[in-house]
């Protein structure tokens, strides 16, 4: 069945808005035009921002039981139509259809989730009578959300990535303004329509396609606009942070991400997760294995099972239900990885799998001996490779782990508990998972990196969290009575 191209809309202030400037949408499979969504202008963004910075006075006055009501309905409907939700999912993005069906789900958790963290939103009581003199006073603490957010949003969970930073907003009162990723705009498009049909009020939620070139710095530059949300890469979030002025911002910038495996881990699950980790939509996921450390006493074994896994998995049609790895997002982008892995060949690295690549298709590829200087082993390569490497100890890969600029989340295979924390306690993220690979996360818990790897927490929780300013209230008393 094919998707009908009818030319979305985006969603400004309440109303959705069409304009002649269009920006196609292209299925990165086959390379086959999908839809068209408006190309908004610098004008556009500034009737955004002002329609927001009304939705916001509009929001900050919802009932939490109006909110919650919304929030729930909307992951209700999304449910209803989880299906026509995981097409879209995947065919403007990278994801097959099986993974697509997962981001749907995760979605509608993490709406109903901001649901039941918008009756949570608590203050506390502050016993000013602490310091002598102000025995006559009492007060507390409350929360209160910020106004206007901008969320920046990527191409490769262009569903329920969008829904970690709306979510959250509508729950804490907030308005906000989604910029999507202009190569995956679709998924944020009908995710704003479920919300107008839950009868979230006009200018709360505006949804605006364009190119990042044309409106990006608008957005980000605005005195209206107090937070910006983004997740992306190192050197854009860095330009964001120039940019930004005095506001909060809160940003995931990706990473390298490595798992341990030692002696005495649990060589099937280990093998298992980490090829998972490392393969899964297209390698294009911030928390992908990217670099593997394994203790000398079973790194052969270890590369025998690992390279012979990845080398069950599927490359092909991303609606096949047989399919495990799909297109990376662009042609462009399978070249980048391409040349990369050259480069490391040239520095004397093996290819052990994969390595080839047809258009926007790039095999899982599994490489070893990668010298440090190579851009694989430094950056965040953003696609379906792996880097695998002996090590004498647990020291030697903990050390190895942290030499990069990026601290997101690590991974530890062991069954002793005393490696486990010595890896808790040294590695240099912001999370690390025991006896599986770094590419774990529900949507509840505190999300988020170190160095490069950005600022503050997402998870709906601590997205409020950031979503929201602690407001002091003291009352000195009469003091006669």
């Amino acid at each position: 069945m094919k998707m009908q191209m009818v030319g979305q809309k985006m969603l400004i202030g309440g109303e959705w808005i069409g304009r002649e400037n269009k920006i196609e949408v292209r299925n990165p499979q086959d390379n086959r035009l999908i839809d068209t969504v408006p190309a908004a202008s610098k004008e556009d963004m500034l009737y955004t921002i002002e329609s927001a910075r009304q939705g916001a006075e509009i929001s900050a006055n919802l009932a939490t039981h109006e909110r919650m009501r919304i929030l729930n309905k909307a992951a209700s409907l999304i449910l209803d139509r989880s299906e026509s939700f995981a097409r879209t999912i995947a065919l403007e993005g990278s994801k097959t259809i099986r993974e697509a069906r997962k981001e749907v789900k995760r979605c509608a958790e993490t709406l109903k989730l901001s649901a039941e963290e918008a009756r949570r939103i608590h203050g506390e009581t502050i016993p000013f009578d602490q310091t002598a003199g102000n025995e006559q006073r009492v007060g507390y603490y409350y929360r209160f959300p910020v106004g206007v957010v901008a969320a920046i949003t990527p191409f490769n969970d262009p569903l329920n990535l969008v829904a970690h930073k709306v979510g959250p907003a509508i729950a804490s009162g907030n308005a906000i303004i989604v910029k999507p990723a202009t190569l995956t705009p679709l998924s944020a498009i009908e995710l704003a329509k479920v919300f107008v049909e839950a009868g979230l009020p006009k200018k709360v939620l505006s949804v605006i396609t364009g190119k990042g070139s044309e409106i990006g710095d608008t957005l980000i530059e605005s005195k209206d606009v107090r937070m910006i949300s983004f997740t992306g890469g190192l050197e854009t979030g860095e330009d964001i942070a120039k940019k930004a002025g005095i506001k909060k911002i809160a940003m995931e910038l990706g990473s390298n991400s490595p798992t341990i495996i030692l002696n005495d881990a649990n060589l099937e699950q280990a093998v298992d997760a980490t090829v998972s980790g490392a393969f899964s939509a297209a390698g294009q996921n911030c928390i992908g294995v990217q670099r593997v450390y394994i203790e000398e006493g079973i790194y052969d074994h270890f590369i025998g099972q690992f390279v012979e896994r990845t080398k069950q998995y599927k490359v092909g049609d991303k609606l096949s239900e047989n399919t495990d790895v799909g297109p990376m997002i662009a042609e462009k982008e399978a070249i980048r990885v391409e040349q990369w892995v050259e480069e490391a060949v040239r520095y004397g690295a093996n290819i052990v799998a994969g390595g080839k690549r047809d258009g926007a298709f790039y095999e899982p590829t599994v490489l070893t001996n990668v010298p440090e200087e190579c851009r694989l082993a430094r950056e965040e390569i953003f696609g379906p490779v792996v880097l695998l490497y002996p090590v004498r100890s647990l020291n030697e890969a903990i050390e190895r782990s942290n030499q990069v600029n990026y601290g997101l989340q690590a991974g530890i295979f062991t069954t002793a508990i005393d490696q486990a924390f010595a890896a808790i306690q040294q590695l240099g993220v912001g999370g690390i998972m025991i006896n599986d690979s770094s590419d774990f996360r529900i949507d509840a818990m505190p999300f988020g990196g170190i160095k490069g790897s950005g600022l503050g927490r997402e998870g709906v929780k601590y997205s409020i969290e950031e979503m929201t300013e602690p407001k002091v209230v003291c009352f000195k008393l009469n003091s006669s009575q």
